[in-house]
C-alpha cells in the first residue's frame, strides 16, 4: 500500500515538472529582428513576426496535460490530456502576381501528447504518466499585398502587410478521422461556416478587401461563440475532440472544452459525426485562435495506440 502511494506521488510530481518546464519554454515561433533585404525575406519576416498568426501556436502548444475528463469503461481511464508542440522547420512557398504575394506556409512540428491517467476503474488520483511523441504538419496559405510608405524604397520590411490568411489544417493526418466541416455561430447572429480551410480566406488588413474574402471576426470581450464540428471517423467510438481557445500570445490564459456527441451516421467504412461546444471569447483585446483537435477515441483511451490527429485553427479578434 505504501509502494503504490510512492507510486502515484511520483507520478503527479513528474506530471506537475511536465507542466511547469512545458509552460517555461519558449514560443515555437521566435520574432526575427534582422534587416531583410528583398522582398521574399521581407515577406517571411512579416509571416514570422505576424501575431494573427502566432496566435494559432499559442493555442496549438498547449504545453501541458489540461482539462478533467472523468471516466470510462476502457483500457485506461484518462484524466487530463494536453499536447507540447515545438515548430522544427517553416517552409513557405511564395507565387507573386503583380503587388500581390500568395504564399503558402508549411509548419512542422514535433510533440508529445500527455496523458496523465489511471489503470483503476473509479480512481480519481492518477497512477500513470503516458506519452506518445508525435510529428504533426500544419498548413496555411497567406495573401501579403505591397503597400506605399514614407520610409526609404530600401524598407523593404515596411512594404509588405497580411492582407488575408486562410484557415490553418494539418495535423497528423491518416484516412481515419478528418474534420470536414466547421460552423461557428457568434453573438451578433453572424455564422462562418467552412468546409475547405485552404481555400477560406479571412481578411486580417482593415485597408484591402475582396468580395470572396471574408471579414475577419470581431467579438466583443466574454463573449459566447457557439462551435459545431462534422468529421468523418472510422471507429464508431466516440472520439476525442477538444476546443483549445484564450492563448494569447505568450501562452497564458489558455482555457480547453472537449466537444460533445451530437449524431453519428454510418458512412461507407465509418461515421460521419457532428459534435458542438460552445466556448466564452477573452476578457482581453487582441488577436486569438480557435484550435480544434479530433483524435480517434483509442489514442486517449488505450496507452499504446499511436497518435493520429485531425486539426483546424480559427482566427478571431477580440475587442
Amino acid at each position: 500500500m505504501k509502494r503504490k502511494s510512492l507510486i502515484k506521488l511520483f507520478v503527479s510530481l513528474f506530471g506537475i515538472s511536465v507542466i511547469f518546464f512545458a509552460g517555461c519554454k519558449n514560443s515555437p515561433v521566435a520574432p526575427s529582428s534582422s534587416t531583410p533585404t528583398s522582398d521574399q525575406q521581407a515577406m517571411t519576416q512579416v509571416i514570422a513576426n505576424d501575431s494573427s498568426l502566432n496566435s494559432f501556436d499559442a493555442n496549438y502548444n498547449e504545453g501541458q496535460a489540461m482539462s478533467y475528463m472523468g471516466k470510462t469503461n476502457a483500457a485506461i481511464y484518462p484524466l487530463k490530456v494536453g499536447q507540447q508542440v515545438h515548430l522544427v522547420n517553416r517552409n513557405i512557398d511564395f507565387t507573386t502576381v503583380g503587388d500581390s504575394t500568395y504564399a503558402k506556409v508549411t509548419n512542422t512540428y514535433e510533440g508529445v501528447l500527455y496523458i496523465l491517467a489511471t489503470y483503476t476503474s473509479g480512481q480519481d488520483t492518477a497512477d500513470t504518466l503516458i506519452q506518445k511523441p508525435f510529428t504533426s504538419v500544419i498548413t496555411r496559405n497567406v495573401i501579403l499585398v505591397k503597400v506605399r510608405t514614407m520610409n526609404t524604397p530600401s524598407d523593404t520590411l515596411h512594404s509588405w502587410r497580411i492582407a488575408a490568411v486562410s484557415l490553418a489544417s494539418g495535423g497528423v493526418l491518416s484516412p481515419n478521422i478528418n474534420i470536414e466541416k466547421v460552423t461557428l455561430y457568434f453573438p451578433d447572429g453572424d455564422t462562418l461556416m467552412v468546409s475547405d480551410p485552404s481555400s477560406y480566406f479571412i481578411d486580417t488588413f482593415w485597408g484591402w478587401r475582396r468580395s470572396w474574402c471574408r471579414r475577419l471576426p470581431i467579438i466583443s470581450q466574454a463573449k459566447p461563440i457557439k462551435v459545431d464540428v462534422e468529421l468523418y471517423s472510422a471507429y464508431i467510438d466516440s472520439d476525442f475532440v477538444t476546443l483549445t481557445y484564450g492563448g494569447n500570445l505568450h501562452g497564458l490564459h489558455r482555457a480547453k472544452k472537449k466537444f460533445i456527441l451530437i449524431s453519428s451516421t454510418p458512412s461507407g467504412n465509418g461515421y460521419d459525426k457532428v459534435y458542438e461546444q460552445t466556448f466564452e471569447s477573452y476578457q482581453w483585446p487582441g488577436f486569438y485562435h480557435a484550435v480544434i483537435n479530433a483524435f480517434p477515441h483509442q489514442v486517449i483511451y488505450d496507452d499504446s495506440a499511436s497518435v493520429e490527429t485531425s486539426t483546424w485553427g480559427i482566427p478571431y479578434f477580440v475587442m
